[in-house]
């Protein structure tokens, strides 16, 4: 799919920074760090929700603990 970008002259550095550093186009550029930044997002929410579970479970003994 096509698409147009517009960006700032910091963002057009920015991107031509992270081209040169990986060898790759412009373009390959974003897409890796589109892809990179939506895995550590991933990686955070599925940790909280890890997180959000097992603090439900295990409530009592937390309290119990957070009491000592």
């Amino acid at each position: 799919m096509a698409m147009t970008l517009r960006t700032t002259e910091a963002q057009d550095a920015a991107i031509d920074r992270l081209a040169e550093r990986w060898h790759v186009s412009k373009t390959e550029a974003i897409l890796r760090a589109v892809l990179e930044a939506d895995s550590e997002r991933r990686l955070e929410d599925d940790a909280m929700a890890a997180y959000s579970e097992v603090a439900r479970e295990y409530r009592d003994a937390l309290d119990r603990l957070g009491s000592v």
